[in-house]
């Protein structure tokens, strides 16, 4: 019947769309299971592990120094440096909770609690917004000739369902977004404001309080120009936009104008608190630099940025008419585009890039209701092989450390991690198992008959982009945390240092300083002359820096530390004469 009434459907007077959408195809996903489904996505890597290096432990320890009182709250430093990254919104929200947790619980643990929130938060606003861009007029499907076509409420519930899907199976947005760091800050208040010049014209009060939280959590946060970018432009959308709306036309100046007098006073906020650093870095004018930015965009994104442009491509009738793309492209398509530039004018590309997720996870939602089934079929059989192939090895390696058996698996990780001894633990051994017979469960459903529902085509990507994350933060956690934090290295060197009463450091890394505070509670001072402290630690790459001048005469080397995964952590440790 569907193309009985696609023929004798009513000429719409707004712009085409290539929407066709019955009632029967916008059935909503079980919120239990999706609810389920987001905790076991946002819960592993938070707990369970040591803080990682380099910018997990760096910004934990800013955090550890306000929360014991030794610095200024507006001026956080780490033995003396300023952060890398001019935030302090993050570093009070840690600083925060570990003051607040109870004496039992680790402050690593404690620091971690509001990121957990953001996080969460980063979920519900990206679902918001997709909702209510695709509540607007132009983005509804075709109407029928003679009805059966998709409610709008119901409609714009299940695209959301896929712009969420679509954010939680960016590949990019797992490890990020677990880090307790200013670029998980950054990424909630990007989404908070995405959802609040989304819901504009629908709503009122919670629109208008998220915008304000959202650029002004951005700017202290350490993106004070991306706050004035997406401020600005969400104004001009405004401003510009002519959908019909439950708000009425001419009161979309005001809002517009409000939204930019926010703007001009977030940026005030910035300069008065000095947020403001300038580290522009246009990428170099070569083959590897271009090349290193393209495989960055092509699996960060994926699978948002192919939907994405095929959102482009089946919407392009509204990209061209009016003053500017409909609503439900061009706010989507600044804040990508904001996110974008940023990438490839910044050195941190990644955590740049990051900010792009909300935005490119709703212009995919929008191809949903356009794909076709062969489409829908190449989108499942990628994603069946290639996060069945990532949960297969990383079982093989999991079996090869417990058993031997494959024995070149266990024989690659000696060599990596020299010194990894390797235990078993029963409940990661179970959570590991029950998410692997989810997946399994996930690919019969999928396979099997059932209704259509046009967020379908996004549950295996975002079933497996959980299932693999959530495998690598039980079976893998031992070995990752053995790899990537500091641990070992600290560990290792207070076997030598007992318990001095003060160390001095000379070239050490901000991540190392905080690692050396925290996991060997040591006094740590900088190095000065006359030494005040037994012991010296020093960074072996500092010293190949040609600006690297000090007086060592008085110091003797005593041992060399080696990171057992990263001979670039080498620390060298020097006694007083």
């Amino acid at each position: 019947m569907l193309p009985f009434f696609i023929f004798f459907q009513r000429p719409s007077v707004n712009q085409p769309t290539p929407a066709i959408v019955a009632q029967g195809a916008v059935r909503r996903l079980p919120r239990i299971a999706l609810l389920l489904f987001c905790i076991a996505y946002v819960l592993p890597g938070f707990f369970g592990r040591e803080p990682w290096k380099e910018a997990d432990m760096t910004a934990f320890g800013y955090m550890a120094e306000l929360a014991h009182g030794g610095v200024r709250w507006l001026t956080p430093q780490l033995l003396g440096l300023p952060p890398e990254i001019d935030a302090l919104l993050p570093y009070w929200l840690g600083a925060w909770a570990i003051q607040l947790a109870p004496s039992w619980m680790a402050s690593d643990v404690a620091a971690r609690i509001p990121f957990v929130l953001l996080l969460t938060l980063s979920l519900f606003a990206t679902w918001y917004g997709t909702y209510y861009l695709a509540r607007t007029p132009d983005a509804q499907p075709v109407p029928f000739a003679f009805g059966g076509e998709a409610l709008p409420p119901d409609y714009a519930r299940a695209v959301s369902d896929g712009g969420l899907l679509a954010f939680i199976a960016s590949l990019g947005l797992a490890q990020l977004s677990h880090e307790t760091t200013p670029a998980l800050a950054q990424l909630c208040f990007t989404a908070v404001a995405f959802f609040a010049l989304a819901a504009l014209p629908f709503r009122k009060l919670v629109p208008a309080i998220g915008v304000t939280a959202g650029l002004a959590g951005l700017a202290l946060s350490g993106a004070p120009a991306v706050a004035v970018l997406l401020g600005s432009g969400g104004a001009l959308i405004h401003w510009l936009d002519e959908t019909p709306g439950r708000d009425e036309l001419r009161y979309r100046p005001y809002w517009a104008g409000g939204i930019a007098v926010l703007t001009v006073l977030v940026a005030g906020l910035a300069s008065g608190l000095d947020l403001w650093r300038w580290r522009i870095e246009l990428p170099e004018a070569s083959w590897a630099e271009w090349r290193s930015l393209g495989r960055l965009l092509l699996w960060f994104t994926w699978p948002a940025w192919p939907l994405a442009l095929w959102t482009l491509w089946r919407w392009r009738q509204q990209l061209i008419q009016g003053k500017i793309p409909s609503r439900h492209l061009a706010l989507p398509l600044w804040f990508v585009g904001v996110a974008v530039g940023a990438t490839l004018t910044t050195a941190s590309a990644d955590r740049s890039l990051l900010l792009a997720l909300p935005a490119l996870a709703a212009l995919a939602a929008f191809a949903l209701p356009t794909l076709g089934r062969s489409v829908a079929a190449l989108i499942d059989w990628f994603t069946l092989l290639f996060f069945s192939g990532c949960a297969f090895i990383i079982w093989v390696v999991w079996i090869a450390l417990q058993t031997g058996v494959p024995s070149q698996p266990a024989a690659n990780v000696a060599r990596l991690a020299p010194g990894f001894e390797h235990s078993f633990s029963f409940a990661p051994f179970v959570i590991a198992i029950a998410a692997t017979l989810a997946w399994a469960w996930l690919v019969k459903w999928r396979a099997g008959r059932h209704r259509a529902a046009i967020w379908k085509s996004l549950v295996l990507p975002a079933g497996g982009a959980a299932l693999c994350w959530l495998l690598l933060m039980t079976l893998w956690l031992p070995l990752l945390d053995f790899a990537r934090s500091y641990a070992p290295l600290v560990h290792r060197t207070m076997v030598v240092l007992k318990q001095p009463s003060c160390v001095e450091v000379l070239g050490l890394s901000r991540g190392q300083i905080a690692a050396f505070q925290f996991h060997g509670h040591l006094l740590l001072k900088p190095f000065k002359e006359p030494a005040s402290c037994p012991w010296l630690l020093v960074n072996k790459e500092a010293l190949k820096a040609p600006s690297a001048i000090a007086d060592m005469s008085g110091w003797s080397l005593h041992s060399t530390m080696h990171h057992p995964s990263d001979r670039d952590e080498d620390v060298l440790i020097y006694q007083r004469r």
